[in-house]
């Protein structure tokens, strides 16, 4: 299935499958639906979560024996062969520093999903917020100054995907006063929908506010996990019942003991199932399932 990757796709055309900016990140919806059925309660929906993609300027850039932009073909080869209900990027789309370039082959490699699928990508410290949204062709208009952030109602379960950008390339994040009022408000107000946080950086280790957003989310009983990526370890861990899913980097690893690759969730009212597809790195856990039931 390597040929969908190789269609020509224009700025013109990517955007005509249907681009909105909705608070953190840029959501990419099809252009229609792809059933004339009713819209009816899902009692389970089925997502593909990746992280730290790195893609550059061009596809030859390498880094620890790692090409990430064959590890992302490899990846979305895998997400099209069976394709999810959506797919969310966690963050550090770019390379290095962000570059218009860059964002351009993003672009190009997701059209074929964002044709057929909502794609959400956030923002991670190798970001450059104003290229991406030059490069999309949008402008950045939400409630939180210089924050992006989208919320999305999918069947059984809440997204809200925040920014934890700072500076690009300084390797810390922030979700900042504002954006953290901006949360604190919207999950008084909302209703008890099981609710999954995405950001790009770890909420207990590289996060500079990481004490204050979990001030607000361990009270919230609706929030049920966090989903993140930067650190380039798969992993799960659990604050106070909700559940730390650190996804495993798309671009590369840092050491031979990490996978690269991608991870598949399903997710229900109850609890998700977290199924780890390894593209490359360590395949010991490739095809493995973690099970998270929600928290009470």
């Amino acid at each position: 299935m390597s040929d969908v990757f190789d269609r020509h796709v224009s700025r013109r055309q990517f955007l005509s499958f249907g681009l909105a900016v909705a608070g953190g990140v840029i959501t990419l919806r099809p252009r229609r639906a792809l059933s004339a059925e009713p819209m009816v309660p899902r009692k389970a929906t089925r997502w593909a979560f990746l992280s730290d993609i790195h893609i550059a300027s061009t596809p030859k850039n390498h880094f620890h024996g790692h090409y990430p932009y064959r590890n992302l073909q490899k990846a979305l080869e895998q997400v099209t062969g069976d394709l999810p209900d959506g797919v969310v990027i966690t963050g550090d789309l770019a390379r290095w520093k962000g570059g218009i370039a860059a964002y351009d082959n993003v672009q190009t490699m997701l059209a074929p999903v964002a044709a057929k699928r909502p794609v959400h990508l956030g923002l991670g410290n190798h970001d450059n917020r104003d290229d991406f949204l030059s490069a999309f062709g949008v402008r950045d208009e939400n409630g939180v100054r210089n924050k992006h952030i989208v919320t999305a109602n999918v069947g059984p379960v809440r997204m809200i995907i925040l920014d934890s950008l700072l500076y690009t390339n300084v390797y810390g994040g922030m979700i900042g006063k504002n954006q953290r009022i901006w949360l604190d408000t919207y999950l008084r107000l909302c209703d008890d929908t099981p609710t999954v946080l995405f950001l790009h950086h770890a909420p207990r280790a590289d996060l500079l506010d990481a004490g204050r957003l979990l001030e607000i989310a361990a009270p919230a009983k609706k929030v049920k996990a966090i989903v993140y990526g930067h650190s380039h370890k798969y992993d799960y861990r659990e604050y106070e019942g909700i559940h730390l899913v650190n996804l495993p980097a798309t671009g590369y690893n840092f050491t031979n003991a990490q996978p690269v690759g991608w991870v598949e969730a399903r997710l229900t009212g109850e609890g998700g199932e977290f199924t780890l597809h390894a593209v490359g790195g360590s395949r010991k856990y490739d095809g493995h399932t973690v099970a998270l039931p929600w928290r009470a």
